[in-house]
């Protein structure tokens, strides 16, 4: 059938071509067959009614209400079109509307059913929760009659379920969810309804329980959907937006499942979790998985995540997230103007989809950027605000302790940590401002007087660590905080960021405790050659790391001699240790020996001088391909591509020890 025209039919089978082509499911190639025969017979019924039927499959809702809207100014006696138009209306999420149309229909009987399941349907999807719950309970009392398309007891359920979910009654959702998957048997959707409840109340076993019952169905029933064929490297052609993909609900399972493996920070799970979905087509990709691929790859692409976040903005609907994690990352990456600008420009937005802590927190950090004094103020108000939750709960779960109350002692405990999250971002954001200042005892200061409630946060605890290591005198404190951060990944060391090791090798070196130092490389070089083992072509970078900053170190102190030849070796072999972050400490090293040797401060022997001429031309060989510095996401001036590399990089500090001997001459 494939370049079927309307010409090349044979008298008196078009509508046999027609409904073969809907039977088998080929609804884009119908819509091509009926097009053509509407601009011949613009009033074709039977034309106008399977052009909207195959655009509603297609899931082109606007263009099937159209279609439905055409049918009832002919037809205005036949009012299944009027229902189908509102049907296809409300898909689209043209809510105001679909309600305007629906609402023409409640005079008759036939529909009355129909309509007020419609009617509940878009004041869901609108958040006007009283509203559709009086409709769901006028259905679920009878008042909707006895039409064809009744309410019954279990869809009710289901409803009200779901109305339980919006209004945060997770453990109640549950109930309802689980009763009616019991009484009808499997069903992927309420499935997801429940695994997404479960998600939302902490039970993440159970959910991911009720998702992997319904991947194991969705390969089972449909393989030709190809789930995981993307993440093996199979290349395989999009299975498109079909009917059969949305009943699967296999999209929203892996969109949840990697939500949870996100929250549990397992993000290479989570990463490939996305890409084990069947495969589709960028633009064929559903809000959803838009932004969660734009989240979780934000660290690789952030470009990309950025340009995913601005278009879903645009649309309509979005994940409500779409908005205040858009915020959240521009404040990150420091674009303190656009979220500004986003914000102003989408003032209804702001009290729709942003809580007040979140807004605050947001109004704080843009202001950081023009008032830093005016901003501190604001982080402090909200985190006497947090303080105060966090006490009052404490006392909670306490009372709740001694009273064995265990539902009441999670439910506070939960509470407790949601807002300690809250809390941990206001408190680093403060600590921000007096780090930029390089006033780190005041940094010391926020910090000590948030003992209380982050003692036990991983994110404070190492940023203790780091304040007391940049006062230079407080190494003995910062191995006390970076040591249980180790101790607790030793047996995959290489989890721990590579600065971490590398200022607890230094703290020790200070200190004096060169031999805990030296067991601690071992360590990771042991861990390092395993890897490189299993995977000959991966770069790993910790060890490097740890040895250019005890080389950096070395020359911070004056001992060039010493520092840079440890920079240097630190580096061999080149085509598995010279990367973008090394080349990062290695040239500040060069740069500082640079502007001593100008200054006369310092004078280098030969060897070490031609040592380091060597080395750069090791690293002329070595870093054509790698960038220099990583640039920002959505700097307007791209840097000149041969400039933005090691090799370039190389050539011009070469350049510069040959001017400062005297070689040019």
């Amino acid at each position: 059938m494939a370049g079927l025209s309307g010409a090349h039919i044979p008298d008196g089978e078009f509508t046999a071509v027609v409904y073969r082509l809907i039977r088998d499911s080929r609804y884009a190639e119908a819509v091509q067959l009926l097009g053509g025969e509407l601009q011949r017979c613009p009033r074709s019924r039977a034309g106008l009614s399977l052009l909207g039927y195959c655009y509603y499959r297609l899931q082109e809702f606007a263009l099937a209400a159209e279609c439905y809207e055409q049918l009832g100014q002919l037809h205005p006696e036949l009012e299944q079109y009027r229902l189908y138009q509102a049907q296809a209306l409300y898909k689209a999420c043209l809510y105001p509307e679909a309600t305007r149309v629906a609402f023409l229909l409640l005079d008759n009987p036939a529909y009355h059913g129909r309509v007020l399941r419609l009617q509940a349907a878009i004041k869901y999807s609108e958040g006007d929760l009283p509203g559709a719950k009086s409709l769901v309970e006028q259905l679920l009392s009878g008042e909707g009659g006895d039409d064809s398309g009744g309410e019954n007891e279990l869809d009710g359920q289901v409803n009200l379920g779901c109305l339980l979910y919006k209004e945060g009654q997770y453990e109640a959702a549950c109930a309802k969810f689980l009763a009616a998957l019991q009484a009808s048997g499997y069903r992927p959707d309420l499935s997801y309804n429940l695994a997404l409840a479960y998600y939302s109340s902490r039970h993440y076993a159970s959910a991911l329980k009720h998702i992997a019952d319904i991947i194991e169905h969705g390969i089972r029933q449909h393989p030709e959907l190809g789930v995981g064929m993307t993440t093996e490297g199979i290349d395989v052609r999009s299975v498109g937006n079909t009917l059969v993909l949305h009943q699967t609900a296999l999209v929203e399972a892996f969109n949840l499942k990697a939500a949870i493996e996100y929250q549990l920070r397992n993000f290479e799970v989570a990463q490939e979790t996305l890409t084990d979905m069947p495969p589709r087509a960028e633009e064929e990709l559903d809000p959803v998985t838009l932004h969660n691929q734009a989240l979780m790859n934000m660290d690789a692409r952030p470009t990309e995540g950025f340009e995913k976040l601005q278009f879903l903005l645009q649309q309509n609907p979005f994940p409500p997230e779409t908005f205040g994690n858009l915020l959240l990352l521009y404040c990150k990456y420091e674009y303190f103007d656009l979220a500004a600008d986003v914000l102003a420009e989408n003032a209804h937005l702001t009290y729709r989809l942003l809580t007040p802590y979140l807004y605050d927190f947001l109004d704080a950090m843009i202001t950081c950027q023009t008032a830093p004094e005016e901003a501190f103020i604001k982080l402090d108000g909200l985190a006497g605000m947090l303080t105060e939750q966090l006490r009052r709960l404490t006392k909670q779960v306490q009372e709740a302790r001694h009273n064995r109350d265990d539902e009441a002692v999670k439910k506070a405990v939960n509470e407790y940590d949601d807002t300690l999250e809250k809390y941990i971002p206001v408190l680093m954001a403060q600590a921000k401002i007096y780090w930029n200042l390089e006033n780190y005892a005041m940094v010391e200061k926020i910090f000590r007087k948030s003992v209380e409630f982050c003692n036990d946060h991983d994110v404070w605890k190492l940023n203790v660590a780091h304040v007391l290591f940049m006062q230079e005198n407080k190494y003995k404190e910062a191995i006390g905080f970076y040591e249980p951060i180790v101790k607790k990944h030793y047996d995959n060391i290489l989890n721990v960021s590579a600065i971490v090791l590398a200022n607890l090798c230094v703290s020790y070196i200070i200190t004096s405790q060169n031999e805990e130092a030296e067991e601690l490389m071992r360590k990771i070089e042991k861990e390092e050659e395993q890897l490189s083992y299993d995977d000959p072509d991966k770069k790993i970078y910790h060890l490097c790391i740890v040895n250019l900053v005890i080389g950096t170190l070395y020359c911070a102190k004056g001992n060039y001699d010493f520092g840079i030849s440890r920079v240097i070796k630190s580096l061999e072999p080149y085509h598995k240790k010279l990367g973008t972050d090394t080349w990062y400490y290695a040239k500040r090293c060069f740069l500082s020996l640079l502007e001593n040797m100008s200054k006369h401060m310092i004078v280098l022997r030969d060897s070490v001088i031609q040592e380091c001429v060597q080395f750069l031309e090791h690293c002329e060989l070595y870093g054509r391909n790698i960038p220099a510095v990583i640039e920002q996401p959505l700097e307007e001036e791209r840097m000149h591509s041969g400039k933005n590399t090691v090799t370039y990089e190389s050539r011009q500090l070469k350049a510069l020890i040959y001017e400062i001997i005297g070689w040019n001459m």
